[in-house]
């Protein structure tokens, strides 16, 4: 049984890595993520200038397996996270920086810092939904062409972008179509719904302060939108990009759906940011399960193999 896969040429030793966001904002949580059973050690999202992020409480349950957050990016700034880049290659993983700028010249200049780091892959984060008075550059297709055209000019390393969920066909061709423009080789899809509500009625109060309760929702609600993303983007894509899964896998037979909806791989975030490190393990050995009653002898036989009624 072959688990492995790679994303943009690059070895994972497994299907599962952790997602951006939870747990991978300092050294020591990175290097945990070394230890542990994700394929890939996945940093933070970073910016030029470290941030607090947003007041708390940011973050909030909402039942058992979806979360609402709006932490407002807190990271350490961009030049710690090519300090942790160099010091991670140890842990003998893929290490992925995630950048996001407030402006395209601070994205160019994240891109260009990267191709010089540590990291392996480098995520472009176009869809943080939780930044006041900030756009989701992600649906700005114009904005996006703009974007491309400088962060894919500064060297060698794999560019991914981290998207929004897309609710309409035309926005996934027109997507699709400047991924292939700009030779983009990964994508990661997708990133949590922005500006949802969630209320305690008995409070009759928010459950998170920023943006009057508005925050990203994560968990088990999104994964159909996810998977909708992830099955539209192979289909345009027609392999000549990778792909990461991402939204509310939560078990290994999650993990086996994004593989049939044609996802080279799955990043994991809520769960991770519930149970901790011991998803990894456990979400690995649930896909095995699946493969091995679906007679897959592989991570690459069983990648998009959809059935349609």
């Amino acid at each position: 049984m072959i688990t492995s896969t790679e994303i943009a040429g690059i070895p994972l030793s497994s299907y599962i890595c952790n997602a951006s966001g939870p747990k991978c904002t300092t050294y020591e949580e990175l290097a945990e993520l070394g230890r542990s059973k994700s394929s890939a050690i996945v940093m933070k999202t970073c910016t030029i200038l470290p941030r607090e992020g947003n007041p708390e409480p940011r973050l909030a349950r909402v039942g058992k397996n979806s979360l609402i957050q709006s932490m407002g990016l807190p990271n350490l700034g961009y030049e710690k996270y090519i300090e942790f880049s160099k010091k991670l290659k140890k842990y003998g993983k893929p290490v992925v920086a995630s950048v996001a700028g407030f402006t395209l010249d601070e994205y160019a200049t994240l891109a260009h810092a990267f191709q010089k780091s540590g990291a392996d892959l480098i995520e472009i984060n176009a869809s943080c939904p939780n930044i006041k008075g900030k756009p989701q550059i992600g649906y700005d297709f114009g904005q996006m062409r703009n974007l491309l055209s400088l962060v894919c000019e500064h060297g060698g390393k794999p560019i991914g972008l981290k998207l929004p969920p897309y609710f309409d066909p035309v926005h996934w061709d027109i997507m699709s179509e400047l991924i292939l423009e700009y030779n983009i080789s990964f994508i990661s899809c997708i990133n949590s719904i922005g500006n949802t509500l969630v209320i305690d009625p008995w409070k009759r109060s928010t459950v998170i302060k920023p943006k009057k309760g508005l925050g990203g929702l994560s968990g088990t609600t999104i994964k159909p939108i996810a998977l909708a993303n992830v099955q539209a983007f192979y289909e345009r894509l027609i392999g000549s990009v990778s792909i990461f899964g991402v939204g509310g896998i939560m078990n290994g037979i999650d993990a086996f759906e994004f593989l049939l909806a044609g996802a080279d791989a799955v990043q994991i975030g809520t769960a991770f940011e519930i149970e901790g490190t011991s998803c990894f393990g456990y979400m690995e050995a649930g896909l095995r399960t699946m493969l091995e009653y679906h007679d897959f002898s592989s991570i690459k036989e069983a990648k998009g193999k959809l059935n349609y009624l």
